[in-house]
């Protein structure tokens, strides 16, 4: 095969600042993904165009790119519409478990791919995986035979699902192009345009412990992405929300299960309650569902009749206890006051070191480790009280998480918390 178009001829292109033609961008992706440009020329690539940015047109013919790589999912067998959310993650978000059944407890059909954390940011599978017998792997067929009878189903993409994102994501990890708001906005809804939903709700997350801590950027990467959307035919909203401070009072596996089950009995944080129904709401507005409210589908055990069908569907057991960690510490007040703030991405970071995320793909996670919060932004506390206890099953751990947080709270007499609003914006098309 004689290729169209040499990869230095491209990166050329963009390094000068000069637009992507349409054909330039269509050979690019799919050579990569065939293993024709090799990952220095890619790099090269990927680096230009985080310099240099890309258009509307280029945005969105990348993105095609990287689904005509790969397999799209069609749900048409479903009777009733589907609907979708995905956060760009952070601290202690462990929204997905408690919505995809309470959403399909409110007549929605919920195809939920998630990911694995990386980083201080956790993931969605790891957190489900510390539920006994449960599975993350399933094929087409069974997503959509857990689907039917369940209304939700959260698991892996499979691999045939844009491939090139796959590959790209890697480089991007490795290169320190990460952050660049074309291919951020790409990689993520590439994904779930081939998913095949027809209702996405984005859930961008902004300050210290999110990916993109500016709430300007975040509602930049939010438009760009309800825009590729909505020319996909997905219709697509964007709330950006406060990831200054961890969401609710558990951060790592284990931990986060058992407060997502607290929160579909009913209870549970205010924030991760609040923020539940409220992208419930948007998801089921969206899809022109009208059956139950969400805070309805809480108090009457529908949702968590849902949720305990969801796992029990894929090899999981509701009712078996959740792991522990063999080893507990506890972090005290050092002074008496009101918490002012409390740093998101510390306790991210100090969860990560406990053994609850991985530093590189493929590593083992520990279920039990991460941190219980006890007190957050707004509460008096005094000289003693117990702010944290950290998890873990290996004790020499403790020394760097304590050390990641130094400086996590803030207390002070007379003080008032300084915090983002839990919504700082809302974006349709």
């Amino acid at each position: 095969m004689i290729e169209p178009f040499a990869a230095v001829e491209v990166i050329a292109a963009k390094r000068d600042r000069n637009e992507l033609s349409n054909e330039m961008i269509d050979w690019i992706v799919s050579a990569y993904t065939r293993g024709v440009v090799a990952d220095e020329q890619m790099s090269a690539l990927l680096m230009a165009i985080l310099l240099n940015g890309m258009n509307t047109r280029e945005i969105s013919r990348w993105t095609n790119a990287m689904i005509n790589s790969g397999e799209r999912m069609n749900w048409s067998a479903l009777d009733r519409p589907t609907t979708d959310k995905h956060s760009t993650g952070g601290v202690g978000d462990k929204i997905t478990l408690p919505l995809a059944p309470l959403v399909a407890a409110c007549g929605g059909a919920v195809p939920q791919l998630s990911g694995r954390g990386l980083g201080h940011t956790g993931g969605t599978l790891d957190k489900l995986e510390s539920i006994p017998g449960w599975r993350a792997e399933l094929t087409n067929e069974e997503m959509l035979n857990v689907l039917k009878s369940c209304g939700a189903v959260i698991c892996a993409a499979s691999a045939g699902l844009a491939p090139a994102d796959k590959k790209l994501y890697a480089l991007r990890d490795v290169t320190a192009t990460v952050e660049a708001i074309p291919l951020i906005a790409s990689s993520i809804m590439s994904k779930k345009i081939a998913e095949g939903t027809s209702v996405l709700i984005l859930d961008v997350k902004t300050g210290n412990g999110a990916f993109m801590s500016d709430p300007a950027r975040a509602g930049e990467l939010a438009r760009a992405m309800v825009a590729l959307g909505t020319e996909a035919g997905v219709k697509t909203r964007a709330l950006v929300t406060a990831m200054d401070v961890p969401l609710g009072l558990t951060v790592g596996n284990a931990l986060e299960v058992r407060e997502s089950v607290e929160v579909l009995a009913g209870g549970g944080p205010d924030d991760v309650r609040e923020l539940t129904i409220l992208l419930a709401r948007e998801m089921l507005s969206a899809a022109n569902i009208h059956e139950k409210d969400p805070a309805d589908a809480l108090k009457d055990g529908s949702a968590m009749d849902h949720w305990r069908r969801m796992i029990s569907a894929q090899g999981g057991n509701p009712d078996a206890p959740l792991p522990t960690a063999k080893e507990t510490h506890q972090v005290r007040a050092l002074s008496s006051g009101t918490m002012t703030t409390m740093h998101a991405l510390k306790v991210g970071v100090a969860s990560w070191r406990l053994g609850a995320g991985r530093s590189r793909q493929g590593e083992k996670v520990q279920a039990g480790a991460g941190i219980e919060i006890h007190a957050k932004p707004g509460d008096l506390v005094n000289k003693g009280d117990l702010l944290f206890t950290l998890h873990t099953d290996e004790g020499a751990r403790f020394e760097r998480a304590l050390e990641s947080l130094e400086g996590a709270v803030g207390i002070v007499q007379g003080g008032v918390a300084d915090r983002l609003p839990l919504v700082i914006e809302r974006i349709e098309p």
